[in-house]
């Protein structure tokens, strides 16, 4: 089953011009953004999807910190 790249997702916990307001874009968006992030930010963020997404057979709902770079790794 193939990733739903353009499904609305959030990404949150990430600090944005001194709040911490969630960015709701593309999953596709919220994971380059999340790419872009210096490492301490990406352990800290929280991404969710619109719905689960089944990578390897398992359906997750939210992802956090590092097991962000597994969706990434999946970027085309």
């Amino acid at each position: 089953m193939s990733i739903d790249w353009t499904m609305s997702a959030a990404l949150a916990n990430v600090e944005r011009g001194g709040n911490e307001l969630p960015e709701v874009t593309s999953l596709e968006r919220a994971v380059r953004a999340w790419l872009t992030l210096d490492n301490a930010l990406q352990n800290e963020a929280v991404l969710r999807p619109e719905h689960g997404v089944v990578i390897d057979g398992e359906t997750i709902a939210v992802f956090a910190g590092q097991a962000i770079r597994g969706l990434a790794d999946r970027l085309e």
